[in-house]
């Protein structure tokens, strides 16, 4: 008798679960989204972000929903963290888990599709606009429509020491990229936050300033989606690679792994800060998931992220 209970718990907990997994997503807040912009702030950490003068930041977050408790990936590194933002898969899934350039003509790309590749597919016009080099492995043929990288070192034989440009270089190409193509997903990486951590420290005062001339360059891009019209149809996503303590950042360090997650645009929730939903961690993968629900692609088996659905209002 026993083991029949204990039989019949079992099924009925399969079956729960069985139902749970197979109930529809819900709808994602279209056809009002019709863009996506990912800026990524490279090194920011999420008490530093608060500490900064940062008004735009401030806004997006007031405007939008946010967690100052996200999560990055482990390794907590640039390249690999940002690979597994925009693939929605851990390193061990994507394999990028270098963190320099590569020789020329030796080029490797992620082993499963970026968002970008899986929007182009779906006949969406892609874009990237990064401030380090090494990105171009998120550059992988036919995947982006409109990409703008520090030229690397093209006769180096070996690794490059990593080529990079300014923040303000960064906004300029977003906004040109804006308004001459009005892009259905653009990801934008601004590099000066980390480059100023590891020069002077994370939380101090030349980082401080410089998250705020950051901001200042999030603001321009802000103000080409206003130019062009599309601000009321685009949801901007701001988040970091990792964060970082000292003079670097490192593996399962916490103070490298948190990062700020906002997000603003039609159908998100306002100033609803996502600590007060019980349930839901957001990890860095669920970018990936979270946009390809907004633009209508599919979420893959293999993704480890999944849509942040708390951050939006969603039709009951």
């Amino acid at each position: 008798m026993k083991r029949f209970v204990l039989s019949c718990l079992w099924l009925a907990t399969a079956l729960a679960m069985t139902a749970q997994n197979a109930a529809p997503a819900p709808a994602p807040p279209r056809p009002a989204v019709e863009h996506v912009v990912i800026i990524i702030v490279d090194g920011l950490r999420p008490d530093c972000a608060l500490l900064a003068g940062a008004p735009t930041l401030r806004s997006l977050a007031r405007g939008g929903a946010y967690s100052f408790w996200a999560r990055t990936t482990g390794v907590a590194i640039t390249l690999p963290s940002s690979t597994s933002m925009l693939t929605g898969v851990r390193p061990e899934k994507h394999g990028i888990i270098w963190n320099r350039d590569q020789p020329p003509g030796l080029q490797t790309y992620p082993a499963v599709p970026t968002v970008l590749e899986m929007a182009a597919r779906a006949g969406c016009v892609t874009a990237m606009v990064a401030g380090k080099s090494k990105f171009a492995a998120l550059n992988k043929p036919g995947t982006v429509t409109h990409a703008f990288l520090p030229a690397g070192a093209a006769a180096h034989t070996v690794f490059p020491p990593g080529t990079s440009c300014s923040d303000e270089r960064v906004a300029a190409e977003a906004v040109r990229i804006i308004e001459a193509y009005r892009p259905g997903l653009l990801v934008v990486h601004f590099p000066d936050v980390d480059a100023a951590g590891h020069a002077k420290g994370w939380g101090s005062p030349a980082q401080l300033a410089q998250i705020a001339k950051t901001d200042a360059q999030i603001a321009r891009v802000l103000a080409a989606l206003d130019g062009a019209g599309l601000r009321s149809s685009t949801v901007v996503l701001v988040s970091a690679d990792h964060g970082g303590a000292a003079l670097s950042h490192g593996a399962d360090d916490p103070r490298s792994r948190h990062i700020p997650w906002i997000v603003n645009g039609p159908g998100v929730r306002k100033s609803f800060d996502l600590a007060q939903v019980a349930g839901p961690q957001v990890n860095t993968e669920d970018t990936c998931a979270t946009v390809c629900w907004l633009l209508g692609l599919p979420q893959q088996p293999y993704f480890d992220g999944k849509p942040v659905y708390a951050a939006f209002e969603i039709a009951k």
